[in-house]
């Protein structure tokens, strides 16, 4: 029997089993928490860090179901598979609020506040919660796992030169290049870890678990790989952006 949309359907022809799923929400949750409490990075929220967090979240939704939808409609039909401008900009925007505030949590609670507003706007509240713990826990805790075993210091932000110590001048140069890379590395990693979720989890697990249906690994594979190259060089150019802005804003 259903519930709000849910069917709850745990046997589709080729969905990936769920103990795997949970597994992996569990294991990473647990690491994420008890990682940043070993370091002494749990989250210490401000209320300019809600800020942010809030009014990127409210620029996510404008655009992912408005602006994207519209410069979309300019694209090739053969490009469709490799281009998503709605999907772009979240990844911009959303990276950008995690290289403001960099505490653990931000990214989930960027996406939880996110998928509340995409449904008030857009959706309707069919699926839930589902789709909130989806949204939350995939694409927002992979933005944390980062924050948390980068001590804070996503994309290299927040790391610090001491004038006057000999040995940290001589370190410099070093370290100058870390904070080039450093976004390079780091928003590259969460470009490609961003086309995992739509194209494999909600694919290959969520999609059945809601409404039931073959899954086709062959579409999975070819939506996995096509959406790359875009989420690779938008995770980079949004990891350089982030760097930009909290500089500007002294963060």
């Amino acid at each position: 029997m259903g519930f709000n949309g849910i069917g709850g359907y745990l046997n589709s022809p080729g969905m990936i089993p769920w103990q795997i799923v949970l597994v992996y929400f569990v294991a990473a949750l647990v690491f994420v928490f008890a990682f940043s409490r070993k370091t002494g990075a749990e989250p210490k929220f401000k209320t300019v860090d809600f800020v942010y967090i809030g009014v990127g979240a409210a620029f996510v939704t404008v655009w992912e179901f408005f602006v994207g939808p519209f410069l979309d409609k300019f694209i090739p039909p053969g490009l469709t598979a490799y281009i998503g401008f709605g999907f772009f900009g979240r990844i911009l925007i959303v990276l950008i609020i995690a290289g403001l505030v960099r505490k653990v949590g931000t990214g989930m609670l960027t996406m939880a506040i996110f998928n509340l507003l995409g449904d008030v706007f857009h959706y309707g509240f069919g699926g839930e919660p589902i789709y909130t713990i989806y949204e939350t826990l995939t694409y927002g805790l992979f933005i944390d796992v980062f924050i948390a075993v980068t001590r804070g210091r996503l994309f290299g932000i927040g790391e610090k030169i001491e004038e006057g110590k000999e040995a940290v001048k001589q370190a410099f140069g070093s370290l100058r290049r870390h904070l080039w890379i450093a976004p390079a590395i780091t928003g590259g990693l969460l470009g490609f870890l961003w086309a995992i979720p739509d194209n494999v989890l909600y694919a290959g697990f969520f999609s059945p678990f809601l409404y039931g249906g073959v899954v086709n690994w062959e579409s999975i594979r070819f939506g996995f790989f096509a959406a790359l190259p875009g989420n690779i060089i938008f995770g980079i150019i949004a990891g350089f952006i982030a760097v930009r802005v909290s500089r500007v804003l002294g963060q």
